[in-house]
C-alpha cells in the first residue's frame, strides 16, 4: 500500500531525509520512532504529498504521489503534527466540511460523520467551536477527519499527543483494531505505544533508518535480553561473582544487605540467551548449595535499544 524508495528530502543545505526505503502492507501498523528532528514528520509529509521529494519515489496504492497526487491522496487519511483545524468551525461543521472534500454527500456523509464522531468519542463537544476545545479534543477532532472516508491507509503524526492516559489507551486500541485491515504509519515518542499497537517499528535518526523490525526483534537487541536476575540469602556478592564469572559477560549487584543479595547476570557472547542460560545458573546454585529465592529471565527494553542506537557516542560514553 505504501512504498518508499530511496527517498531524499532537503531544505537548502539541510538533508532532513537521507536515502530511506521501506514499505507498509495492509494489516500492518508501522511505528515511526526517532529523536526530535530525526526526519519523521518530514517523511510523513512526503508520503502524504504535502512535500515533494527532492529525489526518490513514493507510491501509495500503486499511485506515484508526484505524478498522480489526487489518486494517491484519495486513499490516505492524514493526521498532521499539531492537529490543525478551522478555529471558528464547530466540530460537526468541520467534519461535514471534511466529508464533502472527500466526495461524501447525503446519507453517506451523515453515516460517515456519525461513525467518526462515535469512534473518536466527540459526542459531548459536537457543536462547540474548535477554538474552545481542549488540546485533547482538538486532536481527536483532527483524528476524526482523517478516518471520515474510511481510508485504506492512515498516516498519523503523534496521534495521542495531548490526550489523557485513558484517551491514550483508547486511541492505541483503536489504531490496533484499524490496523487489522488498513496500512497504518504513526509516529510517537512514547515507547509503550509501540508495544501496545505496532506490528513493526522503524527507528530513524538524522534522516536515516537505523533499525527496522518487530518490537520483539528490537527488544532482542537490548543488552538486558536474556540476562538472568537472581536473589539469594545463602551467599555473598563476592562468592556469587567468583563462581559466575565463567558464565557471565558481566554481573551487576542490584542490592546487598541483611535481606540477601540481588544480582543480574549477563550471558557471554554466543551463549544461549534463553531458558538454557537460566538453567545453567540453577545447576550451579545446586552444586554450590545456594538457595535461590528468585530467578527471573529479563526481557529486552525498547528504551535501552532506542538510546543505544540514537544517542551520539560522546553522550553514551559520558553516561
Amino acid at each position: 500500500m505504501i512504498k518508499v524508495e530511496h527517498l531524499v528530502k532537503t531544505f537548502g543545505t539541510k538533508r532532513a531525509v537521507d536515502d530511506i526505503s521501506f514499505s507498509v502492507e495492509p494489516g500492518e501498523v508501522l511505528g515511526f520512532l526517532g529523536p526530535n528532528g530525526a526526519g519523521k514528520s518530514t517523511t510523513m509529509r512526503v508520503v502524504t504529498g504535502f512535500y515533494p521529494p527532492t529525489s526518490g519515489r513514493v507510491t501509495v496504492g500503486g499511485f506515484d504521489v508526484v505524478e498522480e497526487p489526487i489518486a494517491a491522496k484519495r486513499l490516505i487519511g492524514y493526521l498532521p503534527e499539531n492537529a490543525p483545524g478551522y478555529a471558528d468551525m464547530t466540530v460537526h461543521g468541520f467534519l461535514s466540511f471534511a466529508a464533502e472534500l472527500r466526495g461524501l454527500a447525503g446519507d453517506s456523509k451523515k453515516k460517515a460523520i456519525y461513525k467518526a464522531v462515535e469512534t473518536c468519542m466527540l459526542e459531548g463537544v459536537l457543536y462547540q467551536t474548535i477554538d474552545t476545545l481542549s488540546k485533547g479534543y482538538k486532536h481527536r477532532t483532527c483524528l476524526a477527519q482523517s478516518i471520515i472516508h474510511d481510508p485504506g491507509i492512515l498516516v498519523l503524526d503523534e496521534p495521542t499527543d495531548g490526550l489523557d492516559p485513558n484517551q491514550k489507551h483508547e486511541v492505541r486500541a483503536l489504531i490496533k483494531r484499524m490496523g487489522e485491515r488498513k496500512a497504518i504509519i504513526f509516529s510517537t515518542h512514547i515507547l509503550e505505544e509501540v508495544e501496545a499497537a505496532c506490528s513493526r517499528v522503524i527507528i530513524i535518526d538524522r534522516g536515516k533508518i537505523v533499525a527496522n523490525g518487530t518490537p520483539a526483534e528490537l527488544k532482542a537487541r537490548s543488552e538486558l535480553a536474556g540476562a538472568v536476575r537472581i536473589s539469594t540469602r545463602s551467599a555473598s556478592a563476592a562468592a556469587l561473582n567468583e563462581k559466575l564469572t565463567p558464565f557471565a559477560k558481566r554481573t551487576e549487584v542490584l542490592s546487598e544487605g541483611a535481606g540477601g543479595v540481588a544480582m543480574r547476570i549477563y550471558p557471554v557472547a554466543g551463549h544461549s540467551r534463553d531458558a538454557e542460560f537460566a538453567a545453567s545458573i540453577v545447576e550451579l546454585a545446586q552444586r554450590e548449595n545456594w538457595k535461590l529465592d528468585e530467578i527471573h529471565i529479563e526481557e529486552g527494553r525498547l528504551d535501552e535499544v532506542f538510546r543505544s542506537i540514537t544517542l551520539p557516542d560522546t553522550i553514551k560514553r559520558a553516561a
